[in-house]
């Protein structure tokens, strides 16, 4: 199964970068990751009727489009999403690439919520776009600083890296067959 990821966080060394490459190394499949740091601001003008999209939101739309399933990882700022991470959602809003499509939530924290507040944010903000929202694959980290090894960059700790593995076998568990119509 293809995998999209993005991140929330654009830091060289974030502790949600780790997450995220940790998952990465976890799944059994090609993933890309987008870069959301090169989008310019969400911006209607520039994404209306006969209008070409900047190369970079053409570039994460067919990302998007190729991929069997979308994951997020992302801190939690002020309690909210990072901006540029809205931003990139804002992007695939209207041109549909997220319909049905199985998609995991990762918000990891430095405090003992794991970034909830972020966490349910983004679900409802990818349910509003008609995204699959897989609650078996989204996870809270909470206290993420020790879990990762700073030379490595990935994550160390056991339990959390079950949770990844758990979460991605969710996220990418083929859809049970529809049943039959009965016959009348």
């Amino acid at each position: 199964m293809r995998l999209l990821a993005l991140s929330g966080s654009l830091r060289a060394r974030s502790s949600n970068g780790a997450v995220l490459r940790s998952a990465l190394a976890l799944h059994d499949g090609p993933a890309t990751t987008a870069d959301i740091g090169a989008l310019p601001h969400f911006n209607p003008d520039l994404d209306g009727e006969n209008a070409t999209p900047p190369p970079p939101v053409a570039a994460l739309r067919t990302a998007a489009a190729a991929a069997d399933a979308i994951l997020i990882v992302s801190p939690e700022y002020a309690h909210g999403v990072p901006g540029v991470l809205k931003n990139a959602l804002d992007w695939l809003v209207s041109s549909g690439e997220c319909v049905d499509k199985p998609t995991a939530v990762i918000t990891a924290s430095p405090f003992p919520t794991g970034g909830d507040h972020a966490n349910a944010q983004l679900r409802e903000t990818l349910r509003t776009m008609s995204a699959d929202v897989i609650a078996s694959a989204c996870v809270e980290i909470p206290a993420i600083g020790p879990k990762v090894d700073p030379t490595t960059e990935r994550i160390t700790d056991e339990a959390t890296l079950a949770g990844l593995r758990t979460a991605l076998s969710h996220l990418t568990a083929e859809p049970a067959p529809a049943p039959a119509p009965a016959e009348a």
